[in-house]
C-alpha cells in the first residue's frame, strides 16, 4: 500500500474534500491520506503545477498524488495518470497541471482514464465533480494496491500532455534576468525562476550586495541594493534579503514581514526581476 496525497482548489468551507476522503476510504479503509493543499487559488492551473513540483519528489516512490484544479471539468479535456521518472504517480486533468513535473522530474509513462467506465459507481449523471468521482476513486485503487498503473485507462505518449510555457532565466556577465514564479504564501517572500547555480557562477558570498529591480509591464515596483544571506536572520527586522529557497532557486524576502504585500508585488511571467553585480 502507498500513500495518497490530495491537492485541490476546493478549500475546506464545504464538504467537497471530505467527500473525496469518503470515496477513498470506501475503496480501502486502511489508506493513509495526506493533504498537499486545498487552498490553490480557484482555477489557477499554474499554481497547482508548481505546488506539485514543490512537493512530489520528497515523497517515496509509489506515492499517488491526486491534483484537482479543473476549470474545464465536464469538457473534452482528458483525465490522465502520469508515472514520474522519480517513481511517484499523479492523477489529474490534462490541462497543464503536469507542466512543472514533466519539465523538472520527467514523465516515464502516461495513461488516459476512461471517464465513462472508470469512476465511482452511481456517479455517471454528474459531470462537475470528477475530483470525487474519477480522480480520487482511481487514486485510491492505485494507492491501495488493488489496481496496477498499467490496468487503468489506456496508454498515451507522455509528450502529448498539455503544458504551458515556463520562462527560462538568463545570465550575462554582470546581470541576471528572471521572473517571479510564485510566493511563499504564508510569509510573502518571492520565489524566482533563477537557480542557485547562477549565483555559484558569479561566486556570490554571504554578505555580498546585489542590485535588485522588479518590474511589471516595464513599471518599476522595486529597486534597491540587497544583501545575499544564508537566511532571514542574517539581516535586521524588516530588511530585505536574497537567499536560496528550498527548491534551490533565488528567493527575495523581508525579515519578519511580507515582501509581496509591502511592495505590492505579484507573480507570473510579466513580473520580471533583474539582479546586477554591485558596481
Amino acid at each position: 500500500m502507498h500513500k495518497l496525497v490530495l491537492q485541490t482548489d476546493f478549500g475546506l468551507q464545504d464538504g467537497a474534500v471530505n467527500a473525496m476522503y469518503g470515496v477513498a476510504y470506501q475503496v480501502d479503509p486502511g489508506l493513509i491520506i495526506n493533504d498537499l493543499t486545498h487552498e490553490i487559488t480557484p482555477y489557477q492551473i499554474y499554481d497547482a503545477s508548481y505546488r506539485l513540483w514543490q512537493s512530489v519528489a520528497y515523497w517515496p516512490a509509489g506515492t499517488v498524488f491526486v491534483s484537482v484544479v479543473d476549470p474545464g471539468v465536464g469538457s473534452q479535456r482528458c483525465s490522465v495518470v502520469a508515472k514520474l521518472q522519480t517513481g511517484q504517480v499523479i492523477i489529474t486533468p490534462d490541462n497543464g497541471t503536469l507542466t512543472h513535473a514533466a519539465a523538472y522530474l520527467g514523465i516515464e509513462a502516461l495513461r488516459v482514464i476512461d471517464e465513462e467506465t472508470e469512476r465511482l459507481a452511481g456517479s455517471s449523471e454528474s459531470h462537475t465533480f470528477h475530483g470525487r468521482d474519477v480522480y480520487v476513486y482511481n487514486g485510491a485503487w492505485l494507492a491501495s494496491g488493488q489496481a496496477a498503473f498499467a490496468s487503468i485507462g489506456s496508454p498515451a505518449d507522455p509528450a502529448s500532455i498539455t503544458t504551458f510555457s515556463i520562462e527560462k532565466p538568463i545570465q550575462y556577465e554582470t546581470s541576471i534576468h528572471g521572473t517571479i514564479d510564485i510566493l511563499d504564501i504564508r510569509f510573502g517572500s518571492l520565489w524566482t525562476n533563477i537557480p542557485s547555480s547562477f549565483f555559484h557562477a558569479w561566486h556570490v558570498a554571504y554578505g555580498d550586495r546585489l542590485e535588485v529591480t522588479i518590474t511589471h509591464h516595464e513599471t518599476i515596483y522595486y529597486q534597491e541594493t540587497v544583501a545575499f544571506g544564508r537566511s532571514f536572520a542574517q539581516v535586521s527586522p524588516l530588511a530585505p534579503v536574497l537567499y536560496i529557497n528550498s527548491l534551490l532557486h533565488v528567493g527575495l524576502g523581508l525579515n519578519l514581514a511580507s515582501f509581496a504585500e509591502t511592495f505590492n508585488i505579484g507573480t507570473g511571467t510579466e513580473w520580471k526581476i533583474t539582479i546586477k553585480k554591485e558596481k
